[in-house]
């Protein structure tokens, strides 16, 4: 990939070039080329590449059927015909409501910027955006195909858990949707907005707190819930260094290493990935039932509402908090958060387990600072 500045363009804009005066096309749903002076000198002719103006050409260019293209086939369009970027949804959310019509550009360049790399100063957002290159990175990583259900793929391959573990936390960006995880009638059970955390558990949490509420002293109800709210940091902070980066104690075994892509490898694979940032419903249900069935035999049944009902709406916020760190433009005395968070995805993800907080990273020596540590 050449070093230069060049546009982000949204996919309305690209489909307009689709005549033989003024051909465009894509490549993995990113990179945008002019190809309308290479048409006349293009081998197989004209007519196989005008059916794909204004559309993407990554399946056609992979085709072997058709035509096998060598890697130099590819440098020549870098070169000399790339032109621009396609946004992603969000970079084209953000083209729309840029008012002021400012030039928005991106910078890619490989000389000085590895996505597969851990690095010791994190990486920009806009960097954190640029799409995979699902062929390069098939070719470089022979890890796991970006174009194929993801999950398949795990189950019948024979990755070492060490290079399993060392592939599956250097982040790609897919950059259109989300990856096809299973591939079939499944997959949507896979994809979760942020939405549907406050939507579908804030009536049943707010339900159980009045309960409580109602039938015990206002002072030890409110008691109860805060201590259920600070409970659920350390819980917030256990599941995710005990449980999802259970990562070294894992058996060496496909199974094993494809629960651990479904339960949690999935999001450091694919970071950004707005669908996969929040726990489905019935994820949340089979994680939260030891914990509703151990506080409600603790304690009486209505100081157990109190503090369940705290510590239910701690893991609402999280989600929410979860998702607003890897998409959301915050304000100053909260960009420090996100930062932290990011850096535990792109710098070092054997430290940095707290996402609302650092308060039991700070405690428990896992705090990410200055000093880097490169992962290997």
């Amino acid at each position: 990939m050449i070093s230069k500045n060049l546009p982000l363009l949204s996919i309305k804009e690209v489909s307009k070039h689709n005549q033989p005066n003024d051909c465009w096309c894509t490549l993995y749903q990113r990179k945008i080329y002019n190809v309308t002076p290479f048409l006349n000198e293009h081998p197989g002719g004209d007519d196989i590449i005008l059916p794909y103006a204004g559309k993407d050409i990554t399946s056609i260019m992979a085709d072997l059927d058709v035509h096998q293209h060598s890697e130099s086939a590819y440098d020549i369009l870098d070169e000399n015909y790339l032109v621009g970027y396609l946004a992603t949804e969000i970079e084209e959310e953000e083209l729309l409501n840029n008012k002021n019509k400012t030039p928005v550009e991106v910078k890619l360049t490989n000389n000085d910027f590895d996505m597969y790399e851990f690095h010791e100063d994190l990486p920009t957002l806009e960097k954190l955006s640029i799409q995979t290159d699902f062929q390069e990175d098939a070719k470089k990583h022979k890890f796991l195909d970006l174009n194929k259900p993801l999950l398949i793929q795990l189950l019948t391959s024979d990755f070492s858990k060490d290079f399993y573990l060392d592939q599956v936390h250097r982040p790609r960006h897919y950059g259109k949707g989300s990856a096809p995880l299973f591939g079939n009638f499944l997959e949507p059970i896979s994809l979760t907005p942020w939405w549907v955390v406050p939507l579908v558990w804030l009536p049943p949490n707010l339900y159980i707190f009045y309960i409580g509420f109602a039938n015990q002293p206002i002072l030890t109800s409110l008691s109860l819930w805060i201590m259920g709210l600070f409970v659920w940091t350390f819980v917030e902070y256990c599941l995710h260094r005990f449980l999802f980066h259970l990562d070294f104690y894992l058996p060496d075994h496909p199974y094993a290493l494809s629960l651990h892509f479904l339960l949690h490898g999935i999001h450091h694979y694919l970071p950004m990935d707005g669908y996969r940032l929040v726990l489905p419903p019935t994820l949340f249900i089979v994680l939260a039932y030891p914990f509703y069935k151990l506080v409600f035999a603790i304690f009486p049944f209505y100081m157990a509402c109190s503090g369940f009902a705290g510590g239910t709406l701690g893991y609402i916020m999280y989600d929410i908090t979860h998702y607003v760190l890897h998409h959301t433009k915050l304000p100053k005395f909260l960009q420090d958060l996100k930062t932290y968070h990011l850096e535990h995805h792109y710098k070092n993800y054997e430290m940095g387990f707290g996402v609302t907080s650092k308060f039991w990273d700070v405690i428990f020596g896992t705090e990410i600072t200055s000093t880097f540590e490169k992962r290997n």
